[in-house]
């Protein structure tokens, strides 16, 4: 599975920009959970969203939670992350993640992910 990350750009503190992440055509999408990771200069990736194939319900780390919307388009097999309100901290590489068995709960840690997007870069200024 090749997924290809696009979306990032800079953008000015309570602004808006949404990633997009389309998997290759050949990929059962539909029946895979998606996620949104990111990482900081010095920091270690951590979750930001996720997406299952099940229809289940999104789930949000809590610094993103009110802002952030995860959603999929299984037809194009295209996951995607609006990001409004955006603040300074949100500036990170965004990554997105999808698993490799169908189904299964969704999951908030980077080792349940089993391919890997290159990322796009977010730069929020003050």
């Amino acid at each position: 599975v090749q997924l290809q990350a696009s979306g990032g750009g800079l953008v000015q503190a309570g602004g808006s920009l949404r990633l997009s992440c389309a998997a290759s055509r050949r990929t059962t999408f539909g029946s895979r959970n998606k996620g949104w990771f990111r990482q900081a200069p010095g920091k270690e990736r951590e979750f930001v969203a996720a997406v299952g194939w099940k229809g289940y319900r999104p789930y949000y780390a809590d610094s993103v939670k009110g802002r952030f919307t995860i959603s999929s388009d299984n037809a194009k097999n295209t996951v995607y992350l609006q990001m409004s309100s955006l603040k300074p901290e949100d500036t990170a590489i965004y990554y997105c993640a999808v698993t490799r068995a169908p189904g299964g709960s969704l999951g908030t840690s980077a080792h349940e992910y089993d391919y890997w997007g290159k990322g796009t870069l977010v730069t929020v200024q003050r």
